[in-house]
C-alpha cells in the first residue's frame, strides 16, 4: 500500500526592509534596525509551512527619514523588485517603508506591477483584498498625519525656544561653543575665537568692502568654524570668502540676538558686538551688497557721481579733480562730460562745472523737496495705492486659497469614505491639501509684509522736515548713498546753465520709512 506526500508549496522570496530616522543608537551592537530585522525573520519562519523563505539581502536605511524616497536600501529594493528577484516586502510597521501617502501610492504600484506582496508585521493585513487595502490607506494617513504633527510640534518647540531667547541647535557660529552641561545646550563664548570676531567686524567698518577683508583674513591664516561629527567628519575648517564672510557679518548672534522667520528676540548667550557698531556694520552691508560695492572707492567725496548727465549730449559726467603746482598743492574738484573726455572737447557744450557748486545746488533741491508738503504726500499717497492695490489683490487670492481648501476637504471625506482602491484619488487629494496650505501661508505672509509698508503721511512729513540735521551728521560716503536713495537722475543743461533732479518715489518711501 502505497502514501502519496501532498505537493510541496511554491516557494515564496521575502526580502526584509528597516529604517530608523536617526542616526542615534544605530552604533550599538543591537539597535534599533536590528530589532526590526529580528521581528521580521521570526515572522517569515512562521510562515515557513506557506513556503516563506527570508533573503539573505539586508535593505537598512538607518538615518533616513520616511517623508522622502531619495534612500540607498530602498533605491537597491526597488531595483531588485524589478529584476524578479523578490515575491515579498516584510516591514515591522507600514511607516517603515514610507510616511508619505503619495510616495506609498507609488511603491504599492510597483508592487503590484511586479506580483509583489506587502506584509507588516506588526499590522496584518491582506493587499490583494479592497478591505486590506483600506485599512492600509487608513494606517497610511495616519503615518502621514502624524509625522506632520511631529513636525508642527518640533517647529512650534524650535519657535517657542527661540522666541525666549534659548539656542535651539545647529552649528555654532565662529566665536560660540555649544555648553551642554547642563541639560538644554547653551551657546557660551570662545574667547580666541570671540577676539577674531571684533577685528573682523573692526576690519570691514576700516575698509567698507568685503574683498579686502577676505584678502587680510586668509593674510592672516583665519579660517571659519571648525566642528567634528560623532563620525569624525569634519565640517567647516575652510578659508574665508564673500559668501562666508557676508555670513558671518549679518549673523544677529553677534549682538546678542535669536533670530526666527524674520523677528528678533533677546538670547541668553553674551553678546560679542555691540549693538551699535553691529548696525553700522548692516548699513553698510544693505548698500554695498554681496559684492562689495563700488561706493568704497569713492575716495574724493564725489556725491553726484553716477547721478549727474549731460543733457546736451546724453552722456555721464564723471568726477575729476587737479592740483595747484604751489607749495598749498590745494585740490579743485570739477564735474567733466565723458563725452568731451573722449571726443574733445568741441564735441560737447558742457564744459567743467565746480564740483562744490553744482552739488550744493543738488543738496538745496533734496532740502526743499524734503519739506514739500505736496510733493510728498504726492509721493506717498502715490505708493501707498500701489500697496493697496496689491493687498487687495492678495486677500482676493487668499480667499480663493481658502475656499479652494474647503472644497478639497470635502473631496478628501468622500474619497475616503468610498469603496474600493482609492488610494491615488486620496494621495492626490493630500498633495493638493498640501500644496494649497503652503501657498496659504506664504500669501499670509506677504499680506503681512505690504500691512508694514504702508506709511502715514503726516508722521513721515514730520519726520522728514529733519533732513537737515540728518545730513550735516553724515561723511560724504553716507552722503552720496543718501542722494542715491533719494535721485534718479540730475541732468545738467548748458543752455540755460540749470540742472533738473527727478527723485525716486521708492527712496524717499523707505526713507519715510526708516525716519518714522
Amino acid at each position: 500500500m502505497s502514501r502519496s506526500n501532498p505537493l510541496k508549496p511554491e516557494q515564496i522570496r521575502c526580502a526584509i526592509y528597516t529604517r530608523k530616522s536617526s542616526e542615534e543608537g544605530l552604533d550599538q551592537e543591537f539597535n534599533s534596525l536590528d530589532a526590526q530585522r529580528e521581528s521580521a525573520e521570526a515572522y517569515i519562519a512562521s510562515q515557513k509551512a506557506q513556503g516563506w523563505v527570508c533573503l539573505p539581502e539586508q535593505y537598512n536605511d538607518g538615518g533616513f527619514s520616511g517623508g522622502s524616497l531619495d534612500r540607498p536600501a530602498m533605491d537597491r529594493l526597488m531595483a531588485d523588485i524589478a529584476a524578479g528577484k523578490i515575491d515579498c516586502v516584510v516591514v515591522y510597521k507600514v511607516d517603515r517603508l514610507s510616511r508619505s501617502l503619495m510616495d506609498f501610492s507609488r511603491i504599492m504600484e510597483t508592487f503590484d506591477a511586479n506580483s509583489v506582496s506587502f506584509v507588516s508585521v506588526t499590522q496584518q493585513f491582506n493587499t490583494t483584498s479592497s478591505m486590506g487595502r483600506l485599512t492600509l490607506n487608513i494606517l497610511l494617513s495616519f503615518a502621514q498625519f502624524e509625522r506632520e504633527i511631529i513636525g508642527e510640534r518640533i517647529r512650534d518647540k524650535v519657535a517657542a525656544q527661540k522666541r525666549k531667547g534659548k539656542w535651539a541647535g545647529g552649528v555654532p557660529v565662529l566665536g560660540y561653543d555649544v555648553d551642554r552641561s547642563g541639560g538644554s545646550p547653551k551657546l557660551v563664548v570662545n574667547a580666541k575665537e570671540a577676539a577674531r570676531v571684533r577685528q573682523i567686524f573692526t576690519l570691514y567698518l576700516e575698509k567698507q568692502s568685503l574683498q579686502p577683508v577676505v584678502r587680510e583674513l586668509d593674510r592672516k591664516g583665519w579660517r571659519n568654524k571648525k566642528r567634528v561629527t560623532k563620525k569624525g567628519r569634519v565640517i567647516g575648517d575652510k578659508a574665508f570668502d564673500k559668501a562666508t564672510l557676508y555670513a558671518h557679518l549679518k549673523n544677529p548672534l553677534y549682538k546678542g540676538m535669536i533670530s526666527h522667520k524674520g523677528e528678533l528676540y533677546a538670547g541668553e548667550h553674551e553678546a560679542i558686538i555691540d549693538e551699535e557698531q553691529f548696525d553700522r556694520v548692516q548699513k553698510i552691508l544693505s548698500y554695498n551688497g554681496r559684492t562689495g560695492g563700488k561706493e568704497v572707492r569713492n575716495k574724493y567725496g564725489a556725491i553726484l557721481r553716477g547721478l549727474l548727465r549731460c543733457k546736451a549730449c546724453d552722456h555721464a559726467m564723471t568726477h575729476v579733480f587737479t592740483t595747484s603746482r604751489g607749495k598749498s598743492r590745494k585740490q579743485y574738484r570739477y564735474y567733466r562730460c565723458v563725452g568731451s573726455i573722449k571726443k574733445g572737447a568741441c564735441t560737447c557744450p558742457s564744459g567743467s562745472l565746480p564740483a562744490q557748486a553744482i552739488e550744493q545746488l543738488v543738496v538745496d533741491e533734496a532740502r526743499s523737496a524734503m519739506t514739500d508738503r505736496a510733493l510728498i504726500k504726492q509721493i506717498l499717497g502715490g505708493c501707498d495705492e500701489v500697496v493697496v492695490q496689491e493687498l487687495k489683490d492678495r486677500e482676493r487670492d487668499l480667499h480663493d486659497i481658502v475656499k479652494e481648501l474647503k472644497r478639497l476637504d470635502i473631496d478628501l471625506r468622500r474619497a475616503v469614505g468610498e469603496p474600493g482602491d482609492r488610494t491615488a484619488r486620496v494621495a492626490e487629494l493630500n498633495e493638493a491639501i498640501m500644496a494649497d496650505q503652503k501657498r496659504e501661508k506664504l500669501l499670509r505672509e506677504e499680506l503681512d509684509r505690504l500691512r508694514s509698508q504702508r506709511i502715514d503721511p503726516k508722521q513721515a512729513e514730520c519726520r522728514l522736515k529733519d533732513f537737515d540735521e540728518v545730513w550735516s551728521n553724515l561723511i560724504p560716503r553716507e552722503q552720496a548713498r543718501l542722494l542715491k536713495l533719494l535721485i534718479e537722475v540730475v541732468e545738467y543743461d548748458s543752455d540755460s546753465q540749470s540742472v533738473s533732479v527727478t527723485f525716486r518715489p521708492s527712496g524717499i518711501k523707505i526713507l519715510a520709512k526708516e525716519a518714522a
